[in-house]
């Protein structure tokens, strides 16, 4: 997989799996997505077979880019361990991502306290030929796993501490309007915009403000976190 993020939240797998597996609650803290909801179910769906899914992400005031998916779970694996994997595509043409699928995991530890290591993978296929692929290496694909550590961690503040999404991200733009006020300040004088710079820049956040620098971005096993058997029986969107 292209790309990789990992956390570990401290709450109970009935949580997390509520609030990342329910369209309604995912949208609520995934900075990727403005709209996911789940598509009429054909008559005779069992519990736990594929479900088809619409996303949409408004990019711009007047443009939202949308597209459709495939998802599915196993909750009983050995040691404990819960997998989910989807497949996605979008149809639009000026959206850069043009079909991809990935994987979620939920690790508990052996010790309850420990919490649980929450983890992804995934990978896309850009489209628009070379300079799509360009485009998708140079700022897609980092502002991507950026988006996708950022929303792990305001998630992780959901589940441990109570901060609701809303909440998270209203102290998210708090901090940067006095990071980018102190650098304002400063700019008529030249040593002290320097400091102001290094402290707008490397200045740990607070701890109930979502930070992806907070997030695993490598995999910390090659074969450990291969993807799971269950996104290959998946069909496309």
């Amino acid at each position: 997989m292209g790309l990789y993020v990992e956390t570990r939240i401290r709450t109970d797998l009935e949580t997390l799996w509520a609030r990342t597996q329910d369209p309604v609650e995912h949208q609520r803290w995934d900075l990727r997505f403005t709209e996911i909801a789940y598509l009429p179910a054909g008559p005779g769906g069992e519990e736990g077979a594929p479900r088809r899914f619409r996303y949409a992400t408004r990019v711009l005031p007047l443009l939202t880019v949308a597209g459709t998916g495939v998802s599915a779970g196993e909750r009983r694996r050995a040691g404990g361990e819960t997998v989910s994997a989807l497949r996605f595509a979008s149809p639009h043409p000026l959206s850069l991502l043009a079909e991809g699928s990935g994987y979620w995991r939920y690790v508990p530890g052996p010790d309850p306290a420990e919490g649980i290591r929450f983890l992804t993978g995934y990978d896309y296929r850009p489209r628009w030929g070379r300079l799509g692929r360009l485009a998708d290496r140079w700022a897609f694909r980092p502002l991507m796993g950026w988006a996708t550590a950022w929303s792990f961690d305001r998630l992780r503040l959901w589940c441990e501490h109570g901060v609701t999404p809303e909440r998270s991200r209203l102290h998210w733009h708090l901090e940067l309007a006095a990071r980018a006020t102190l650098v304002a300040v400063c700019a008529g004088h030249p040593a002290a915009l320097v400091l102001a710079l290094v402290a707008a820049l490397l200045a740990p956040p607070s701890p109930r403000t979502p930070a992806a620098r907070r997030c695993l971005r490598v995999p910390p096993g090659r074969d450990r976190d291969r993807a799971p058997r269950l996104l290959a029986a998946l069909e496309q969107p």
